[in-house]
């Protein structure tokens, strides 16, 4: 892939949103499947949400670890391949419900089970050196596993109240077995996708958890006190989705020393993010023109004050280590001209979404008539509902007013979705993406995220049967149809 947006459309779909049997989607035989799904509709990008461990609320966007795997998306019978586990252990991870990610589950499991794989692999020879020349060449997962196995030996507390700075070997090794299995896992299915004309796009979250390797490690990249806690921490003020805004906690970087050193932690994070993936989102690109900053301590998102970000020297970086990679630029939310300007300076396409195209008049950049062609444009996001869901609970006036652009007439509202859909795949933009939901036409109770809703979020799960009911040809045929 090169920087260079194409004609294209492709499927927003999570890797825990896969189907399969073992709680959550995985690196197993499914992502295959669904590769050659995406591959027989013509579609051409698979779009991921973050890979990294997820935190208490199951959120990717914060994570112990930017560079570190997801230990719940590694393929458990690809383990029983190989004789780490048995068929009794296999058998006790399978799922209760084929519907949801079973988190409480797997917080309290999964892990547990891939200790008993890592102990088998580290008494095996092959193994062991296969895991540890893996991670030799990969210094930020040895960062990370030394992080995770130094909090599991303080029982999960925060790193800033650490008392024990030693861990067992047996320990460490069972994170490098885990960073090993995913990073390895995932590489066949990277290379399996792109064989069959398939492009992943990952996410990079513009923040990094407080407490996680990449803070740990790297405390003088950030704006923290002298018992490493932020002095400032990140969010976004009142908008669409919260009237108070919204206080994430996240640390705030220390531009001024990160652009002495050019700015190395993005870098390290951008490259090793192309190592995983065909092309980056950058999510909250409008940050690094000015950011969101609240006072630790903080009740709301209001006591926030906006902070001129890094700018032109920090895009230059990135472009400096992305040359050749689709990077794409979360624009949304509070964007004024200085933050587009940033933008068109990067070159990176932005995004188009279209439910924010009704919240204005007929100039919003997110109506197809006014899309630009270096553009990737979303029926939804993550964060927003899904297209069904979304129409019906408009209200009458708005609805009609979508029903009317459309040219939807007396449609249904499965209908109209099946048009507008249809509608973004003829329009000018260079690239568009719709979450699978959508192509299902589900509804609200399908939803990935409702921001500033700290629970209930990022569970959904749809089945093999449902994916096979989506009309492969048809998709096909529009893909053909509209050049894409």
């Amino acid at each position: 892939m090169n920087g260079i947006l194409k004609r294209k459309s492709g499927v927003l779909m999570h890797v825990s949103s896969l189907f399969g049997e073992y709680g959550i989607g995985s690196f197993g035989k499914e992502a295959l499947e669904f590769i050659d799904f995406l591959a027989e509709c013509g579609f051409s990008y698979w779009q991921t949400l973050p890979i990294c461990m997820t935190d208490e609320c199951n959120s990717p966007y914060k994570s112990y670890s930017s560079f570190g795997a997801n230990p719940y998306f590694i393929d458990l019978p690809t383990l029983r391949s190989r004789g780490l586990l048995t068929e009794e252990e296999l058998a006790s991870a399978k799922q209760s419900s084929p519907y949801l990610c079973e988190y409480e589950r797997l917080k309290s499991e999964r892990v547990e089970t891939l200790g008993i794989a890592a102990a088998r692999a580290m008494k095996t020879e092959e193994e062991r050196k296969a895991v540890e020349a893996f991670i030799e060449v990969n210094p930020k997962l040895l960062s990370a596993c030394k992080f995770l196995a130094l909090k599991e030996k303080n029982g999960n507390a925060p790193w800033q109240t650490w008392t024990a700075q030693r861990c067992d070997d047996a320990t460490l090794f069972k994170w490098k077995f885990i960073q090993y299995e995913f990073f390895t896992e995932w590489q066949k299915i990277k290379a399996y996708a792109n064989k069959n004309g398939i492009s992943i796009i990952g996410d990079l979250p513009i923040y990094v958890a407080i407490d996680s390797a990449d803070v740990w490690a790297n405390p003088k990249e950030f704006l923290l006190d002298e018992s490493g806690y932020p002095t400032t921490v990140a969010g976004v003020p009142p908008d669409y989705f919260s009237i108070d805004g919204q206080l994430w906690g996240n640390p705030l970087y220390d531009y001024k020393k990160m652009k002495s050193d050019g700015y190395l932690f993005w870098r390290s994070r951008m490259e090793h993010a192309l190592t995983l993936f065909d092309g980056v989102r950058i999510d909250h690109f409008r940050a690094f023109e000015s950011y969101w900053s609240i006072p630790s301590g903080a009740s709301s998102a209001r006591e926030g004050k906006w902070i001129k970000g890094p700018g032109r020297a920090l895009i230059d970086a990135i472009k400096k280590c992305s040359a050749g990679n689709l990077i794409i630029a979360e624009d949304l939310g509070d964007i004024t001209p200085r933050v587009d300007a940033l933008r068109k300076y990067s070159g990176f396409p932005g995004m188009r979404v279209l439910q924010f195209g009704f919240l204005g008049d007929e100039n919003s950049p997110h109506l197809p008539h006014n899309f630009d062609k270096n553009c990737v444009v979303y029926t939804g996001t993550h964060d927003n509902n899904t297209l069904l869901g979304y129409i019906w609970e408009l209200d009458f006036a708005t609805r009609e007013r979508v029903f009317d652009y459309f040219n939807c007439g007396g449609s249904d509202f499965s209908a109209a979705c099946e048009i507008i859909i249809r509608a973004l795949l003829s329009s000018h933009a260079d690239t568009v993406i719709f979450p699978i939901q959508d192509l299902l036409i589900y509804g609200n109770d399908t939803r990935m995220n409702t921001p500033g809703k700290p629970r209930g979020n990022w569970t959904y799960r749809l089945t093999r049967e449902q994916l096979n009911e989506i009309d492969r040809r048809k998709y096909k045929y529009l893909n053909t149809l509209y050049g894409r």
